[in-house]
């Protein structure tokens, strides 16, 4: 048997959106820890991993281990059923899940609809992502990097991302001009989720895709901080957190 339930269901709704652009079909893989997904998106180009703690679900159980083959999009309008301030439980057999059912209860249970979706067999190869001492680590707020991603990309399909020791720079260019972002370390005590921070073992100097970029930034909801990590010939991490897990994206340089 398997159950999960989120008191806060929006959280699941603002997950779902972060990746549906880039993923259509997914595994997400249960188990006595959590749930985890990870899945590469049709161009191959960028990978999603998610990992969202037992702990945040109350009541959670999961008797094995199992996957939930789902197609995003069908979910997703399901969802869409769901009330912000809903809690949302997700039921499935474990033995013979061939169905997942999600149960969207109203804040004083005064209102409780019950959908089922059907599962799919999804054949996805599961890549083991390997821990990396990265160069240069950078932690700055998540709407200012959306911002960022938005703004340059009137500029350009791509941007350079160059981080030295007291700054990063963002800089695009293309047929209409170029565009240039500076950010400096900062450190506010009464607003932390403002703060811009850089670990830096050596200056890095990549260029990314603005069009995944922006695609990753609609994990912004989720947190007020986003983490960048990036080392020479190795992909980008644009990692997430949130109380009960993270949403991870990386994405190979140009």
């Amino acid at each position: 048997m398997f159950e999960a339930r989120l008191t806060q269901g929006a959280l699941l709704k603002r997950l779902l959106d972060s990746i549906k652009e880039l993923v259509t079909d997914a595994n997400f893989d249960c188990s006595e820890t959590g749930i985890s997904l990870q899945a590469m998106d049709n161009s191959h180009v960028a990978l999603v991993s998610l990992s969202l703690r037992s702990e945040g679900f109350n009541p959670y159980r999961c008797d094995r281990g199992f996957s939930l083959g789902v197609n995003l999009n069908s979910l997703n309008k399901i969802m869409k059923c769901a009330g912000n301030d809903d809690m949302i439980t997700l039921k499935a057999d474990d033995s013979s899940a061939d169905s997942l059912c999600l149960v969207f209860e109203g804040s004083a249970n005064e209102r409780v609809s019950e959908y089922e979706l059907k599962l799919m067999d999804i054949d996805q190869e599961h890549l083991s992502i390997p821990e990396t001492d990265y160069d240069a680590t950078v932690l700055m707020p998540s709407a200012e990097f959306q911002r960022i991603c938005r703004d340059l990309m009137v500029i350009s399909e791509s941007v350079t991302i160059d981080i030295s020791k007291d700054e990063i720079r963002f800089t695009a260019e293309g047929e209409l001009g170029t565009g240039n972002v500076k950010l400096k370390p900062t450190s506010t005590i009464d607003k932390p989720e403002e703060s811009i921070s850089i670990e830096l073992g050596q200056t890095v100097c990549l260029q990314f895709s603005l069009k995944y970029l922006t695609n990753f930034t609609r994990g912004t909801p989720l947190s007020e901080q986003v983490m960048l990590c990036l080392s020479d010939n190795m992909p980008l991490l644009v990692e997430y957190k949130m109380d009960i897990g993270y949403i991870r994206y990386y994405l190979a340089p140009k």
